[in-house]
């Protein structure tokens, strides 16, 4: 059965009994619910499935449409193949596997993973050749740690696809750092350590039990707070906490022994979700995965089908939910406030939750200012710093005049927007957004790939702002400068200069706005 319409779906619900009652027919578990609101919701979730599969066909053509020929995937659309992107595409799909969401029979499916496994031998092999040749050259022993992070997720990632046999050529480098991992995996930090002692088990190693111990050895444990590690955050990929906790409940998850350490480790994953949140799609994806995965007991749908409302109030007032002003299936209720309305007492905002299950909701204040009145935050790694130039012509050339304030631009004016960038750390996957004002047009808009010495990236134009995509971003300080023309007569502001690492976005910066006059 196939539903078009949620909304009138579910609002022509009580009047068309013959479609409720195939409804309830066809989904048995629809009865659990014993009013007629309870059953509005849980036909809105079943309408989502059947959202979801059509969702789950696009994202499968969106995959294949930026596969690139190789079997790689780029970091954006539009780059280069990268080796990291392309594996970290394959673990999610691998996880989607485990959890039966996916199947293997799926011919479009089946080819996206066939090329991307292809390209991930064929890189690993790489790698290793390249070892091979350095150890050559410079010496060295090939028996020396010579154990890799990328090297160590690949063999996790094919864990996943054992029904896919690797390349022929692979078979020398894949025992090689099967070795290294059996080898050295104490050196390792926590992270790869885990994947490590996936790989172990999933090959049926007992040295999976070793890789368990010495992980509980190291985790902290507290009734409230449940199992957990004190390492900290990094910058790069296998640094990252909740994808690192994740990974955790994964490995102490099919350790048979270990199951009760992997509720524990729920635990904390929940608690952190109550103070904080999960930065990015990758993050809140890892840790969706480790709660799903162990194969719960319970009735899954009772997360959502609860029927008894929390009370929520916001200072003095108290927030009624009821089926009129909050969304079926999902309990979803939105309530605005305008700048008079506010007070110091709505600072207190009070739920109490009459449910068994865990309730989760979320506050956000949102304020607006304008561009040019923006200040240059500096507390932070990344610091940038945006000027604007006036291309003036003399009889010695070109030269630039700085744009202040009180300078007046005249339309076919050709401007240089400077953009200076401090790093004092290395970071990887950063993204730098230099807005434009309305009156300006760009004269670089073709998207390529730009050198700037040890420092490669993709730039890119579009309607309001052009982008920088940084793979690898290392310590130093850049600059990086593009042109643009005067068009329009006005006063603009002239937007601002915005970074963030994207898979930590705590590393974020951003510069000050200008105000610019074109007459």
């Amino acid at each position: 059965m196939e539903f078009k319409d949620k909304d009138a779906l579910i609002s022509n619900l009580s009047k068309n009994q013959e479609l409720k009652t195939a409804l309830l027919e066809e989904t048995p578990w629809l009865m659990q619910a014993v009013s007629e609101t309870e059953q509005k919701r849980n036909i809105a979730i079943l309408f989502d499935l059947n959202k979801m599969a059509d969702e789950k066909a696009n994202a499968i053509q969106r995959l294949a449409e930026r596969q690139i020929s190789n079997g790689g995937f780029p970091w954006i659309s539009g780059g280069r193949e990268d080796v990291y992107t392309t594996q970290n595409i394959l673990e999610n799909i691998g996880h989607l596997y485990h959890l039966g969401v996916l199947e293997i029979k799926d011919p479009a499916l089946e080819n996206i993973i066939s090329k991307a496994l292809n390209y991930m031998d064929t890189e690993l092999v790489r790698r290793y050749q390249k070892l091979q040749e350095d150890i050559k050259r410079y010496g060295g022993n090939i028996n020396d740690d010579h154990l890799d992070d990328l090297s160590v997720h690949y063999m996790y990632v094919r864990t996943f696809f054992k029904h896919t046999n690797p390349l022929p050529s692979t078979s020398e480098a894949r025992k090689y750092y099967y070795g290294q991992a059996q080898k050295y995996w104490t050196k390792r930090d926590l992270y790869t350590q885990a994947m490590i002692g996936l790989v172990l088990h999933r090959n049926d190693d007992n040295m999976a039990l070793n890789v368990t111990k010495s992980l509980m050895e190291k985790s902290f444990s507290n009734e409230e707070l449940g199992m957990y590690w004190n390492q900290g955050n990094g910058f790069y990929w296998y640094q990252l906490p909740i994808e690192r906790h994740a990974l955790m409940i994964e490995l102490f998850a099919e350790v048979e022994s270990k199951k009760d350490e992997a509720d524990k480790m729920k635990i904390w994953l929940l608690k952190n979700k109550q103070t904080n949140h999960w930065k990015t799609s990758k993050s809140t994806a890892a840790a969706i995965y480790a709660l799903l995965i162990q194969g719960e007991k319970g009735d899954i749908s009772q997360w959502v089908t609860e029927s008894i409302e929390p009370d929520i109030s916001i200072g003095k007032e108290n927030i009624i939910i009821n089926a009129q002003n909050s969304e079926a299936g999902t309990g979803y209720i939105k309530k605005s406030y305008t700048g008079d309305m506010m007070s110091k007492d709505m600072a207190i905002i009070r739920i109490s939750n009459k449910n068994k299950s865990i309730a989760w909701g979320a506050s956000y204040y949102q304020y607006f200012e304008q561009l040019d009145k923006i200040k240059t935050f500096e507390d932070t790694p990344l610091k940038l710093n945006k000027k604007l130039y006036k291309v003036a012509r003399t009889a010695r050339g070109e030269i630039l005049e700085e744009i202040v304030s009180g300078t007046i631009l005249k339309p076919g004016d050709k401007l240089i927007v400077r953009i200076e960038l401090r790093v004092d750390r290395q970071m990887e996957y950063v993204h730098m957004k230099d807005m434009r004002a309305s009156g300006f047009e760009p004269i670089n808009v073709i998207s390529e790939h730009k050198q700037q010495g040890q420092l490669g990236y993709y730039e890119t134009t579009r309607d309001v702002a052009t982008h920088f995509y940084f793979n690898y971003l290392p310590k130093g300080t850049f600059v990086f400068e593009y042109p643009l023309t005067a068009v329009h007569r006005g006063e603009f502001s002239g937007g601002i200069t915005s970074i963030e690492c994207m898979y930590a976005p705590e590393f974020s910066s951003h510069s000050n706005g200008v105000s610019v006059k074109v007459k």
